[in-house]
């Protein structure tokens, strides 16, 4: 069976312990085409630049502050601003009202420059969103920007991807998708638009099922891809195809 050719469209090559080149080797002998390697703040950000210039064939990079470090917004606004301009997206930002690691102030602070910052340079924009649905949806419906917005590893129900289909959103899907415990999350992936879906790793993180415990890599996101062609009842290439279709429209490809 011809797997396709697929897109990580979140991948944190910089947190994967192992050389960057042999874990892209890897990622493309599994029929990866290409990553997205997002920063989490400066430092990571100036990090997933150096990487995708020494892979310019194979990898992206996005420039932005996590909610978790919301705080440190106000220091590092110029910073990650000056990033934005060489990146090819931005994020990842957002909302994380589960782990709590930043006020609400400070992090909705944080999120709103970043969107006006995508806005204002025309990127697209990752986004983190746990446990704080309503408030991104308030967000992005303020925004209007449509499927330049991202809404990585998303976790919603079938009501919330319903709403949030609604704004144009993109969805991404990581190895959440493959948990045995993730019937709720799999019946709303039922309802994501098919030209509006991606998939992801969200390596060093959220390993497939089936390679559980290993830490993730970008070539395990073929598995996710596998569970989403199961989901939509459609050939496993169709799907590679599909994803990876919305991934260069959303950001473009590798300039290499």
């Amino acid at each position: 069976m011809d797997p396709g050719h697929w897109v990580d469209t979140h991948g944190h090559v910089f947190l994967v312990d192992d050389d960057p080149g042999a874990v892209l080797d890897r990622a493309a002998a599994a029929g990866v085409a290409w990553v997205m390697c997002p920063g989490i703040d400066v430092a990571t950000s100036l990090r997933s630049e150096e990487l995708a210039n020494a892979h310019a064939d194979a990898m992206l990079w996005s420039a932005g502050l996590h909610p978790h470090d919301a705080a440190q917004w106000p220091t590092v606004r110029d910073q990650i601003g000056e990033l934005a301009v060489r990146a090819d997206a931005i994020g990842e930002c957002g909302l994380d009202y589960y782990r709590n690691l930043a006020t609400r102030e400070d992090q909705a602070l944080a999120f709103g420059d970043q969107l006006a910052l995508a806005a204002e340079l025309d990127k697209p924009i990752i986004i983190h969103c746990r446990d704080a649905f309503a408030d991104v949806y308030d967000a992005l419906a303020s925004a209007d920007i449509g499927e330049r917005a991202v809404l990585h590893c998303w976790t919603g129900g079938s009501r919330w991807t319903k709403r949030f289909r609604d704004l144009g959103v993109v969805f991404s899907f990581a190895g959440l998708l493959t948990y045995p415990t993730a019937d709720s999350l799999r019946i709303a992936a039922r309802f994501a638009p098919r030209d509006r879906t991606m998939v992801e790793t969200d390596a060093p993180y959220l390993t497939p099922q089936p390679r559980r415990p290993e830490p993730n890599e970008p070539a395990h996101v073929v598995m996710t891809g596998a569970t989403l062609a199961e989901v939509w009842e459609m050939p496993i290439a169709d799907v590679a195809d599909l994803t990876s279709s919305t991934a260069r429209r959303v950001f473009g490809g590798p300039r290499g």
